[in-house]
């Protein structure tokens, strides 16, 4: 299901990055009437991607397909871009830093019929929602891509939807609370919490999961899971009924930026 192309990925977020889109079971799609509508009639399909800057360098980003500049202002450090329209498939998805158009960091998500942890996984779909985050390597050493699919569908009644991605370089695997209570455990960095990588449940959702979760303050917290040391600092988010968010932790355990918490809505389709 997703990921880029010249990165020099370190071998966890290489594998974890490179899990970010699979494509299998899009039963659920909407547009199934689209081949209904006359020829000339049709709109031009599209697909439509929300691009977040998660290095933990302040430095406003640029996102691209192929040569065409997607995001019409730089993506500030730490926040999301409005979900724009974008060509589908096989697609180059680069990013330059500010008035600069060297590209620091370019995949081409697309290029494989199948999924495999170190194969090149499918790229975005016509009229699918998706999330393409630049990010560092698992070890702060160079830049890369991660590309999940949105289930942007409402949540349950009385229910938001949540999604957790670890994006925290060189914090390795953490767990998360909400005060004392465990609410997701062993989030690989890069990885969103709860996703599945491999088995009969795979699916694009499973790689990027939201979740339906209570309303209310959560006081979020953050242990190392291989050890149960306090990681991090905590941070109080309030999820409100009938909303979708990402959160992500992001910057830096020793140093600048220092590590922090983000809270993104995404939009109700």
């Amino acid at each position: 299901m997703n990921l880029y192309k010249t990165i020099r990925s370190g071998s966890l977020l290489k594998q974890t990055i490179i899990a970010a889109v699979l494509l299998t079971g899009f039963s659920s799609c909407k547009d199934a009437d689209y081949l209904d509508v006359d020829a000339a009639d049709r709109p031009p399909l599209s697909a439509f991607i929300s691009f977040v800057n998660a290095r933990p360098i302040n430095t406003a980003l640029n996102f691209w397909t192929f040569t065409d500049k997607i995001t019409p202002a730089a993506v500030a450090i730490n926040e999301a871009s409005a979900y724009y329209p974008t060509v589908f498939g096989n697609v180059q998805i680069n990013f330059t830093e500010g008035t600069n158009t060297s590209y620091k960091a370019s995949y081409q998500f697309g290029n494989s019929a199948t999924f495999s942890a170190t194969g090149r996984p499918n790229g975005p779909i016509a009229t699918f929602y998706h999330t393409v985050v630049a990010a560092r390597t698992s070890n702060n050493k160079s830049d890369s891509l991660i590309l999940f699919y949105d289930d942007l569908e409402a949540p349950d009644a009385q229910k938001a939807k949540l999604r957790f991605v670890n994006l925290s370089p060189e914090n390795g695997t953490i767990n998360v609370f909400n005060g004392k209570t465990a609410l997701f455990s062993n989030v690989a960095y890069g990885r969103a919490a709860n996703s599945s990588l491999a088995g009969e449940t795979l699916s694009a959702w499973s790689l990027g999961p939201f979740q339906n979760v209570s309303p209310g303050i959560y006081d979020l917290n953050f242990t190392k899971a291989d050890n149960g040391n306090t990681t991090g600092s905590a941070t109080s988010v309030t999820l409100e009924a009938g909303k979708i968010y990402t959160v992500f932790t992001h910057g830096l355990i020793s140093g600048s930026p220092g590590f922090g918490v983000k809270v993104l809505e995404h939009p109700v389709k």
